[in-house]
């Protein structure tokens, strides 16, 4: 089983991954989670490049290119093999970063950008998403909270994040079997329980309650 998580930074993915993780490995899942980009020591090294943030003359090819690569080597390296062995695979983004981010966000072809996701997926895609939904406005607010020390892309400015917002939400609307939306403004439990919820209804893997909190 391969599932991701998906929305703008700071919406709390990483919480929610590792609430997942928990739960699953309670109800005797093998779990591993992947982080895009990362992953493996290429897709590793590719990360440093794209997030940092002395890095402001990247153009926008270049970055799509930067984070096709990462996710066409993790693919073939870990998420297919991990699958074959029977564990469930959580990802910390995925293909619709890439089309959320630099299709709608930095404006590239949805043409391009839908032919180089499945060149570098080359099929693979998660069987579940989930996408937290997070204003701008709450972005901010978390990200000054607690003031983190941004990467270049962290520190894109409001209207790149409406941009990638809209990005998501057309993709939400395609994809409405594989994409389940959730309020992310909610505390963590009550996205959890959500999330738990609809691996219940979907995929009938969350049937033993005991991981809720």
């Amino acid at each position: 089983m391969f599932i991701s998580f998906e929305g703008i930074d700071f919406c709390g993915k990483t919480t929610q991954i590792n609430l997942l993780k928990k739960y699953l490995e309670n109800i005797g899942r093998r779990v591993e989670i992947i982080r895009e980009p990362g992953g493996t020591a290429i897709s590793e090294k590719i990360r440093e490049i794209l997030l940092n943030k002395k890095h402001l003359e990247m153009c926008d090819e270049t970055e799509i290119f930067l984070f096709s690569a990462a996710r066409a080597q993790v693919v073939r390296e870990v998420i297919r093999p991990l699958i074959a062995r029977g564990c469930v695979v959580i990802a910390d983004r995925f293909h619709d970063s890439t089309t959320a981010y630099q299709g709608f966000g930095r404006g590239l072809s949805a043409d391009a950008v839908k032919k180089i996701n499945e060149f570098a997926t080359g099929g693979t895609i998660p069987d579940l998403t989930f996408y937290l939904r997070l204003s701008v406005e709450e972005s901010t607010k978390r990200k000054n909270v607690c003031k983190a020390d941004l990467d270049r892309i962290e520190k894109s400015d409001d209207v790149f994040y409406s941009n990638v917002i809209a990005g998501y939400e057309k993709i939400a609307l395609e994809f409405p079997n594989r994409i389940k939306g959730i309020d992310g403004e909610k505390s963590a439990i009550e996205v959890h329980n959500d999330i738990l919820s609809i691996l219940y209804e979907t995929m009938n893997i969350a049937s033993d309650r005991r991981g809720v909190i």
